[in-house]
Formats: structure tokens, C-alpha cells, sequence
């Protein structure tokens, strides 16, 4: 299932989307959104908005390869990282609001899975130099906000219940996640490259370990917005295969 370039992500990402449309599986609700990404990320490439294409391309590879090792990991009985198995026990849970569902696979790729990719195909003094493409995804991910939110507001009309509870919109909750988590995960590539293997490997566990828990936080948030989870979870369709298919007809090429 390992893959050597964007094309291959993507194939691969097409075949996760396929099954889970075919057996109703919400893992392929974030499993859409990430071939969203990889999509604007692909189109990048092709226009020579990155500085550097074949780096990109190790990167779309590396990156998109730790969440296909957990979800092969998963599926065959293994144990994938904390923060991945959170993510997808959460699939099986019904009452869980897409949101949640989206939110719990960014807080497992971006949070933990990132910054150790990034520390990996740029070591030492070649991390300063993918700042800039960095900076450049970071953008693509933020121009695809609205038409997720367009999406996700289409399958669970009453979300806007969050944002009277929780007195944030949930588009914001969506949008300092991922840009909280990405400054957090280049913070972390930084340390990263600084470090031995050995010293890597402890700050992995650790870090996997802090990031499940707030995957927990996400599963399980407070009372009061338990309450109105419910209400949002009411109003939601459960058309598990539509979801999927609208989330992953965002971008098309």
C-alpha cells in the first residue's frame, strides 16, 4: 500500500474512498477531504507553485504513506499510533457528527503525522528551505475551507447549533485547528531534525500521545456541547456514500 509519488496517493486514495462508499464506512469521510488536498496540491505542482517539484512530490508520498500504514495497520488487527486509532474507532461510532469525524483524522495527519514527515525528507539545514512550499500548502488548505464547510452544512443542517453553544462558528473551529496544528507540527519538525534517532523516537511517542488525547477532547468534548452535538447529530443524513462522494467532488481535474 506504500507509495512513491502523488499519483500513486492519489490511486490509492481513490480505492480507501471506494470501499468505504461501498460499505458505508466513515473513514471515508476524511479519507475524501485528504484527496481534496492531494488534488490542489497535484495542481500545484503541475503550475510550478512550488519551488521545488520532486520534494514535493516525496512529501505528498511520505506523508499520505503514514495514514495508509495506519489504516492497513488497523484494518489487520495491529496497533497503529494513538492518534490514529482514535480517529478510526470513531468511525464506527453512529452517533458522531461529520465534523468530528473530519476533525479527528486532521488532529492525527496533521498534528502528528506532519512534522515528522517533514523533519524527514528535509534534515537539519534543509528544513529552512521547504518553509516556503510549506507556507504555500498551507494557503491551499485554507482556500478549500469554504467548500467544505459548503459541503458538510449540506448533510448536517443544524450544525450552526455550535456556534450559539460553543460562541465560536464551527468553519473557525475547522480553520485554527488545521492552522494551529500546522504551526505546531513545523514547531515540531524544528525540534525534530535537532535530534538523534533515539531522541526522535521519544519525542514520537510523546508527542502521539498528546495528540490522542486531544483526539479524546474531540470524541468526547464537554456537557453542554455533548448536548447540542446531539441535537446537530438529529438533523444530520446518515447517507454515509453521498457524504463521501460530495466531499470528494470538491476539487476535480
Amino acid at each position: 500500500m506504500l507509495t512513491t509519488n502523488i499519483d500513486e496517493v492519489i490511486k490509492t486514495l481513490d480505492s480507501i474512498i471506494f470501499e468505504a462508499t461501498l460499505t458505508r464506512d466513515r473513514i471515508g469521510f476524511f479519507a475524501a477531504l485528504y484527496r481534496q488536498v492531494t488534488l490542489k496540491i497535484k495542481m500545484g505542482m503541475e503550475s510550478n507553485h512550488f519551488d521545488d517539484y520532486d520534494r514535493m512530490n516525496q512529501f505528498a508520498a511520505t506523508f499520505a504513506n503514514r495514514y495508509l500504514v495506519a489504516i492497513d495497520t488497523y484494518r489487520s488487527g495491529g496497533k497503529p499510533t494513538k492518534s490514529w486509532k482514535v480517529s478510526f474507532e470513531a468511525a464506527l461510532q453512529p452517533d458522531f457528527i461529520i465534523l468530528q469525524h473530519l476533525l479527528l483524522g486532521i488532529n492525527a495527519h496533521i498534528n502528528l503525522d506532519l512534522g515528522i514527515v517533514a523533519a524527514e525528507i528535509c534534515p537539519e539545514q534543509e528544513l529552512q528551505n521547504f518553509a516556503g512550499d510549506f507556507e504555500k500548502i498551507n494557503n491551499i488548505i485554507v482556500d478549500l475551507l469554504n467548500p467544505i464547510q459548503d459541503v458538510v452544512n449540506q448533510f448536517s443542517p443544524f450544525l450552526e447549533i455550535l456556534d450559539k453553544v460553543g460562541g465560536i462558528t464551527d468553519e473557525a473551529i475547522i480553520s485554527f485547528s488545521i492552522k494551529k496544528a500546522r504551526q505546531e507540527a513545523w514547531n515540531q519538525a524544528q525540534i525534530l531534525v535537532q535530534q538523534t534517532t533515539e531522541q526522535q523516537q521519544a519525542t514520537i511517542i510523546s508527542l502521539d500521545q498528546k495528540v490522542a488525547f486531544l483526539g479524546h477532547i474531540v470524541a468526547s468534548p464537554s456537557r453542554i456541547i455533548d448536548k447540542a452535538i446531539e441535537i446537530v447529530k438529529s438533523s444530520e443524513s446518515d447517507e454515509i456514500p453521498l457524504i463521501i462522494d460530495a466531499l470528494n467532488r470538491i476539487v476535480s481535474i
